[in-house]
């Protein structure tokens, strides 16, 4: 029996790890209706199956790998997979994002997403082909590092076209940030997904299906997604995004100040040159390449040309990680940063989050609060390329020092004592990504309100990072551009976020891209969002139903925070953000001013003042009465 709608495959996998089971069951029409895919499925079924009372390192805790109805198509950017599961690092909500072609591989070997629970006794992967999937011994891929895991896998299935999402020695160890590497070089890398892997014992999931997807209306399929290809290459920005990915902004993020420098002592680093987009590409740049679908093609192969690592090949390489182990460290040395990516990749580690820890360290030893005896006689100093690559390895075996920064900087500075907090720069646990929150009031209230912890990508307010009046004008009109393309002002900036978090939501069900931020956006909004999914999947939807499938998502995933003690209170940002203000570029003098913005922003989302809880009002309207039941309960037992 066919499924109702187009886009989809109809079926679903549940693996069993504990017993082995694998069963296929059928998509219900009436969750795709509600939950459209991606993250909506992820949260709805960890909603339903994974309790508060559920420990995320544990074989009761699930992981979901999701598509959406575009995911395979030829919808731009149609490449992502969603990963869903509750976080080690942060003990909340968690979900991690990729491209590559993983995702459209699950859905031409017959599947819309895949749901693992359980723990099996030794290691495993998954591999699915064609409708079918089978458990295969791992233990002789545990220990390898993730690319290694890869090409071990396609020999083994003596197919180079099988897609692979495998964990490395720190997700093996249960670092607490460890990622989920994804072929080709692609990285689901917050949360510690990859630890929720390891303690599985699932060391990889692998893929090939020689299907396709079917679409309700092909011909008005193919000229929408035709058009919006063109528009995107007509953009403004296109040719920048396309020549530098997103390392082409490091330049413009120090000029701002919102390039984190030294533990955000600073937002802007006195040697940017040495890490510009001009000096990556110059020096280190081999051909672009690009992710299923994309007329983009942002992601870049670059080679170390000479030196120690001659030879060495990276891809994937961004601007976060120039960032987290390079400016954020205090350190200019690009190659010795390429060096960490690949061993981030290859270990299976979060740049974001490994960087972050080890920026915090280096700050509490500059501080005193750390000293010789606490790093196992390690002087830990800021521009330190060295020490970066060797407490990498530390971190991702747990060796000595390592073995407490793996644990991510909210529960480090717990251990350590001795006003540890006030340094470690996070957000409800998960460690703040590149921007400075005092250069853009926007980007400071994304990361406060983040379901996930300190994310840029949740709400992904871009338009007055660079002040781009063209994509304010076609969203918002002209009277609201004096103040909403200005960094600095708080007004209208909780619309912004609120509007971006509801629409990331449908984005990252659908399943797309947010890549070059701006100028997508700026060409694929809410009206053409709802007409590619309508034409897809034939259900009948416009764009105000598509922003009140946003809002369900977002507030379920708020709610589902909520039942595990979230509130407004954790709605915040480290003192550092809030109350030093900035030294740096166009941010000098100014700090994240929250105050002025979330009693706004939880007006316009219909939430509590005093706690941050969604009204039940709000709720029922969105479909969620069984969400307000179970605040209502968990509230009367506070």
């Amino acid at each position: 029996m066919k499924f109702k709608y187009k886009g989809y495959i109809g079926k679903y996998l549940r693996i069993d790890l504990s017993t082995g089971k694998i069963q296929v069951e059928r998509l219900n029409p009436k969750f795709a209706e509600t939950y459209l895919g991606g993250e909506g499925f992820g949260v709805k079924i960890l909603w339903d199956e994974v309790p508060p009372s559920v420990n995320p390192l544990s074989p009761e805790n699930k992981i979901i790998f999701a598509t959406g109805p575009l995911s395979g198509t030829f919808w731009p950017n149609a490449g992502r997979l969603e990963a869903v599961s509750k976080s080690p690092l942060t003990g909340i909500y968690g979900d991690s994002n990729c491209g590559g072609f993983f995702a459209p591989e699950l859905k031409y070997a017959g599947f819309d997403y895949i749901i693992v629970e359980g723990q099996s006794e030794k290691p495993v992967y998954l591999f699915i082909h064609n409708g079918q999937a089978e458990l295969r011994s791992a233990e002789h891929l545990w220990g390898k590092y993730t690319l290694e895991t890869e090409r071990l896998i396609c020999n083994e299935l003596n197919d180079s076209e099988v897609k692979v999402a495998c964990i490395g020695p720190a997700g093996e160890n249960l670092v607490r940030y460890s990622s989920i590497i994804v072929t080709p070089n692609r990285t689901l890398a917050r949360c510690g997904l990859g630890a929720v892997m390891g303690f599985k014992k699932l060391k990889a999931i692998a893929v090939r299906g020689c299907g396709g997807v079917e679409v309700a209306d092909s011909d008005g399929f193919r000229n929408l997604s035709l058009e919006l290809h063109q528009k995107l290459r007509n953009n403004p920005l296109y040719p920048s995004v396309r020549r530098y990915g997103t390392p082409g902004i490091v330049t413009l993020m120090n000029t701002i100040g919102r390039f984190p420098t030294r533990n955000f002592q600073q937002g802007s680093f006195e040697d940017i040159d040495s890490l510009s987009a001009e000096t990556l590409r110059e020096s280190f740049f081999v051909k672009d390449i690009s992710c299923f679908a994309c007329p983009v093609g942002c992601d870049k192969i670059y080679e170390i040309k000479k030196g120690r690592a001659t030879g060495l090949r990276v891809s994937s390489f961004e601007y976060e990680t120039i960032n987290s182990i390079g400016a954020g460290i205090g350190s200019g040395d690009l190659e010795a940063i390429i060096i960490g990516n690949d061993l981030c990749d290859n270990l299976g580690m979060d740049t974001i989050s490994a960087g972050r820890s080890i920026s915090f360290a280096i700050e509490l030893f500059e501080q005193g609060i750390l000293v010789k005896q606490d790093t196992e006689g390690i002087e830990l100093k800021w521009g330190d390329s060295e020490l970066m690559l060797d407490l990498l390895n530390k971190i991702a075996y747990r060796q000595g020092f390592g073995d407490l920064l793996a644990e991510g900087v909210r529960r480090a500075a717990q251990v350590i004592g001795k006003g540890a907090d006030y340094y470690a720069m996070h957000v409800k646990g998960q460690e703040i990504s590149a921007q400075d929150g005092r250069a853009q009031q926007s980007m400071g209230l994304t990361h406060a309100t983040s379901t996930r912890g300190a994310d840029h990508l949740k709400g992904f307010p871009t338009i007055d990072e660079t002040g781009y009046p063209e994509e304010a004008r076609r969203r918002f009109g002209e009277k609201y551009l004096p103040e909403i393309a200005q960094p600095q002002a708080t007004k209208y900036k909780p619309f912004l976020v609120k509007d971006g978090q509801d629409f990331g939501a449908v984005i990252d069900s659908a399943i797309t891209c947010k890549s070059g931020g701006t100028f997508v956006m700026a060409e694929i909004y809410w009206d053409e969002m709802a007409r590619g999914i309508r034409l897809a999947t034939g259900m009948e939807i416009d764009s105000e139903q598509l922003k009140l499938t946003g809002e369900r998502i977002y507030n379920l995933m708020r709610c589902y925070n909520i039942l595990h003690g979230i509130s407004s209170k954790d709605d915040t940002l480290p003192e550092r953000i809030l109350k030093e203000p900035s030294p740096s570029g166009a941010a000098k003098g100014h700090v994240c001013r929250l105050e002025e913005m979330l009693p706004e922003y939880y007006k316009l989302r219909g939430w509590d003042q005093k706690n941050g809880y969604p009204a039940r009002r709000k709720l029922e309207k969105l479909g969620l009465k069984y969400a307000a039941d179970a605040i209502e309960k968990y509230s009367s037992k506070l």
